[in-house]
């Protein structure tokens, strides 16, 4: 096997693990059991993954941390846009 290839399997196996979160905060529209700093730091790590990839011309590396990068910007994203919901769900 191509260690390429095993690379861009690692890569795809770790990088869904976001997936399942970012889908269930979209469809409840609740992110108030999120912390703000767990995606805010994997996307700091995540880039700087990136950009040694690219340095190094790795596609395993530079495939996962950037789709990882999308999906945890947009678990920061909810979870700025749908504070407001969470506050007045929490009130209720």
């Amino acid at each position: 096997m191509n260690v390429t290839y095993l690379g861009l399997m690692a890569g795809a196996i770790t990088t869904a693990a976001a997936v399942p979160q970012v889908v269930r905060t979209y469809r409840t529209r609740q992110a108030r059991d999120i912390s703000i700093w767990q995606p805010v730091l994997l996307n700091v790590g995540m880039s700087m993954w990136l950009i040694y990839g690219l340095i190094i011309g790795d596609t395993p590396l530079i495939a996962a941390n950037a789709f990882s990068i999308v999906c945890y910007s947009l678990l920061i994203i909810m979870k700025i846009v749908y504070k407001e919901d969470d506050k007045s769900k929490s009130c209720a």
